[in-house]
């Protein structure tokens, strides 16, 4: 079994990774950092699965397709596509320059846009497979001072819905997880207490957990928030 997962070497995507790997799928994963994806492959193979790392910048079309290309070709059959790669920069939509909504834009849409219609095709041809499109509470609801990324959370909510709506007569599941507070790396020097926040590990068995339903049965959302933040 093969899962593919973007943004995979930190907080919530490297959770998901480790354990869909302690469950035996191989991997192919993507993150930016060379450096980070090896440390990621070291620690993935000493579960005895197959591994596949590559350097991607999502915020660059050629380097998401690249991604897709070697993908395929490493693996021929996917079974579960994790569309975790995203970027929140903190600003007020009315006074940022443009390129900070442009590159979320990129990173939040665009890159799972992409992945998840080319991959998607390859489930709907071959009628199995599952994609969870790693959203957010500003999917739902605008966060403050975080104009343009609620909106690119928003458009990530939509496209989950239209890929499961497309998906499903192909026996293809499509899943929205939508975290709240999550502590990862977007959190580092916070005061706040650790304990308070929804952690990765939390995500990664919520992805677990929507795998072993019956055939006939898909968690169309999963929110996730922390209980008393």
């Amino acid at each position: 079994m093969n899962a593919v997962i973007t943004g995979a070497t930190k907080g919530i995507g490297r959770a998901i990774a480790i354990a869909l790997a302690q469950s035996g799928y191989n991997i192919i994963a993507c993150a930016r950092n060379s450096e980070d994806l090896s440390v990621l492959e070291s620690e993935l193979k000493g579960f005895g699965v197959n591994i596949l790392t590559i350097a991607t910048d999502c915020s660059v079309k050629a380097d998401v397709i690249n991604f897709i290309e070697k993908t395929t070709n490493f693996a021929p059959v996917i079974d579960i596509l994790v569309n975790n790669v995203g970027i929140f920069i903190p600003s007020s939509l009315f006074d940022e320059e443009d390129h900070v909504f442009e590159v979320q834009q990129q990173i939040n849409v665009n890159a799972a846009y992409y992945i998840g219609k080319n991959l998607g095709k390859l489930m709907r041809n071959q009628r199995s497979g599952h994609i969870f499109n790693i959203c957010s509470v500003a999917s739902k609801e605008p966060v403050e001072n975080a104009g343009s990324y609620s909106v690119t959370k928003a458009a990530m909510l939509s496209l989950n819905h239209v890929m499961r709506r497309e998906l499903a007569p192909y026996q293809v599941k499509v899943t929205s997880i939508i975290p709240g507070s999550t502590y990862t790396a977007s959190w580092e020097g916070t005061t706040l207490d650790k304990a308070k926040f929804v952690q990765p590990e939390d995500v990664a068995k919520a992805v677990i957990a929507a795998l072993q339903l019956s055939d006939g049965a898909n968690m169309d959302e999963i929110t996730i928030t922390p209980s008393n933040f």
